[in-house]
């Protein structure tokens, strides 16, 4: 039996856990640090009600732990923190993402896995998926020659949440969309591309279509243009343009804050250099919904093309020196497009020590340094140089 204790036990964390369970049907959870007791006890499945306890703090939840592995679920500002005190425990530990949302946070992290024999798996389904590793196996095979440039975007069909859901609304706790969302593609698109990104150029859009002037605390419960306004329940119902259709905060409120005090960006993007000579664009934009839903690669190089996109579930091989193109579906309609089942089996075989972690802290470390950059960036108008893990 495996016994994981788990920091954060949201409903992510929840699936998480279920989909750990279907790689090591005896994994348990044995120790839950979460101040929403209650909460978390009822997402609880069966199996771990009778045996669960819960812990009182984080030195509680450290001291003389009876479990085998460490995940942390948290909301994002608190990943590096927390993981940076569990770092001292040398277990296993499974941390979501972004792994932190400051420079001073991913410093205080690195130093403290510097050294450290705490094996850990970052939260990024997308570089585990069926369509990525394809790809990837495509580009090691010489599918395009050296790779020279890349070309990633996502169009969020669900792109509301980070406006109408009191968490990922919250700037203090997301510190803007490239940490909360390009965390995961600049991660792929270093592994695709072999190297790190050591330079970028990014902009950003704020404001321009959500946030607003409408009252603060207003809900689509109380709002008098709740008839006509786009995102009411009623009207994404009637439209089906997706996101939550019960009573939700305001999209166009002042709550949203503004681009001086800190909000969540419209759309972004970034022109990254990476280390081997090679450079790429991404975009994402948020404001899109039901079918321009689309997230991918283009990876080009002197001798093919390999494109995927997860929406479609298809990667595409172009040969630019033979006439023969290849297409490879996946079919898979899995959490995180198939990607989460290889987190767990992963997370599974690194507690058993069968298995290093396919997405390690460095992974995640030098993700949030390209994050920062781009936000930087954004902000100031000027490449900025990225920050290299572990030197």
């Amino acid at each position: 039996m495996i016994k994981l204790g788990i920091i954060g036990y949201g409903a992510r964390m929840h699936n998480m856990v279920r989909t750990l369970r279907q790689v090591e049907p005896d994994l348990r959870v044995h120790t839950i640090l979460d101040p929403d007791i209650e909460g978390s006890r009822t997402r609880l499945d069966e199996a771990d009600r009778a045996q669960v306890r819960f812990a009182d703090d984080l030195d509680a939840f450290l001291s003389h732990p009876a479990f085998d592995a460490v995940a942390i679920g948290t909301r994002c500002n608190l990943h590096a923190p927390l993981a940076a005190r569990v770092a001292a425990t040398d277990l296993p530990l499974f941390l979501e993402k972004p792994v932190a949302v400051s420079l001073e946070q991913a410093l205080t992290l690195e130093r403290a896995f510097n050294g450290s024999a705490c094996e850990t798996v970052v939260s990024f389904p997308l570089r585990m998926t069926p369509l990525c590793t394809h790809a990837a196996r495509l580009i090691s095979q010489g599918a395009v020659g050296e790779v020279e440039h890349i070309r990633a975007f996502n169009q969020v069909p669900y792109g509301t949440v980070y406006f109408d859901h009191n968490g990922y609304r919250n700037f203090d706790v997301t510190q803007g969309l490239f940490l909360q969302k390009a965390t995961h593609d600049f991660d792929y698109m270093m592994m695709l591309a072999g190297s790190p990104i050591i330079r970028v150029a990014a902009m950003a859009n704020f404001g321009r279509v959500f946030g607003g002037d409408r009252p603060a605390g207003l809900r689509c419960s109380v709002c008098d243009e709740a008839d006509t306004c786009l995102e009411s329940p009623r009207n994404r119902a009637r439209n089906a343009s997706g996101g939550s259709l019960q009573d939700h905060a305001c999209l166009f409120s002042r709550d949203l804050e503004n681009p001086e005090t800190g909000m969540n960006e419209d759309a972004s993007s970034a022109l990254v250099a990476f280390a081997s000579g090679a450079h790429g664009v991404y975009s994402q934009v948020f404001f899109s919904r039901r079918d321009a839903a689309a997230r991918g690669a283009i990876v080009s190089g002197y001798h093919g093309t390999v494109s995927f996109d997860w929406y479609r579930n298809e990667v595409r091989h172009v040969r630019h020196h033979l006439a023969v193109s290849d297409r490879a579906e996946t079919g898979t309609s899995a959490d995180h497009m198939g990607g989460d089942i290889e987190l767990a089996r992963n997370f599974i075989d690194v507690i058993r020590g069968k298995a290093r972690s396919r997405a390690t802290l460095r992974d995640g470390l030098q993700s949030v340094y390209a994050c920062l950059a781009a936000r930087e960036s954004a902000a100031s108008g000027r490449f900025v140089d990225v920050r290299q893990t572990f030197k």
